[in-house]
């Protein structure tokens, strides 16, 4: 190796002040995100008579696991709500990323005549909405989706940004070269898609398919207003309903006050909470490392560019 090479080398590994500080500020940020989630998992396992009487503290003096025990005897209910929500979380995300393929690889093809009117199509709904109140009346008297599965799934499958995404990926990173090969040797649409194009779409497709997942599990506020069955709840409406259970004991006027202050430190309602919060976000955090190169591929690769 020459000196000039050396030298190039040397320049390379030096670390600037300004990399030292980007990296404190990128590690402070990292803490600051990983406590909440570390307060979650310890208070789950703190003792209720220890947070009455000293709050919520990464220290606890006692620990326990009736939080657990709580949430465990909806036995039953957690099963069915965890089954709804695996259910709607793998359907509803495998229909997105299908039907949002195929609108962004449309969408690439300046030749096609329905080309701007279906752009026109996704951009009128993320600029204007009728509001909460319009959407409730049209789901529940028009498509009579209360009390559905189906509206828990399918306002969900179609996203503009993640469509526009998609597109941009599919313009940047497959080359049209690839697509135009396979076109002058008799491949049709469909099979250029399927066979050439959606491979090919595998980073972007595991970035927003792990976005649109986290949204799926994270559901509640539509649960909350159309689902009424039991065996449709899904776990962020079962944990919900649980707090609110433990709050309707603990304040009900037909308790007893003494009755009342004597279960105060027994009944375990936030480290229920708190147990109920870990059992339904788990998963997520469990899946989430494998997921993460395709994710920062994805979002880098198909990020829209000047």
């Amino acid at each position: 190796m020459s000196i000039k090479e050396t030298k190039i080398v040397s320049l390379k590994d030096r670390k600037t002040p300004g990399q030292f500080l980007l990296a404190f500020t990128l590690l402070l940020y990292a803490v600051f995100c990983v406590l909440p989630v570390l307060l979650i998992i310890i208070s789950a396992f703190t003792d209720e008579a220890v947070i009455a009487e000293s709050g919520f503290t990464y220290f606890p003096s006692k620990l326990s696991t009736e939080g657990f025990m709580v949430v465990l005897r909806y036995g039953q209910q957690l099963a069915v709500s965890y089954g709804v929500t695996i259910f709607i979380t793998v359907v509803g995300t495998f229909l997105g990323l299908f039907f949002m393929s195929m609108y962004a690889y449309v969408l690439t093809k300046r030749e096609f005549k329905m080309r701007t009117f279906l752009i026109v199509m996704i951009t009128i709904p993320m600029l204007f909405s009728g509001g909460q109140l319009a959407s409730y009346i049209v789901n529940t008297n028009v498509y009579h989706l209360k009390d559905t599965l189906f509206i828990l799934i399918v306002p969900a499958t179609i996203g503009t940004m993640n469509i526009i995404i998609m597109r941009t990926f599919i313009q940047t990173s497959i080359p049209g070269e690839l697509v135009d090969s396979a076109s002058i040797d008799g491949a049709g649409e469909y099979r250029i898609f399927f066979q050439i194009v959606l491979p090919l779409m595998k980073p972007v497709l595991a970035a927003i398919g792990f976005m649109m997942a986290t949204g799926y599990w994270n559901e509640w506020q539509g649960a909350l207003l159309y689902i009424q069955s039991d065996t449709k709840k899904p776990l962020q409406l079962l944990l919900m309903n649980i707090s609110k259970n433990i709050d309707m004991l603990l304040n009900s006027h037909n308790v007893p006050s003494e009755a009342i202050a004597a279960m105060s430190g027994t009944i375990p309602s936030n480290s229920a909470t708190m147990a109920t919060v870990l059992i339904v976000i788990g998963p997520i955090i469990i899946l989430y490392p494998f997921f993460q190169k395709y994710f920062v591929k994805g979002l880098t690769l198909g990020s829209v560019k000047g």
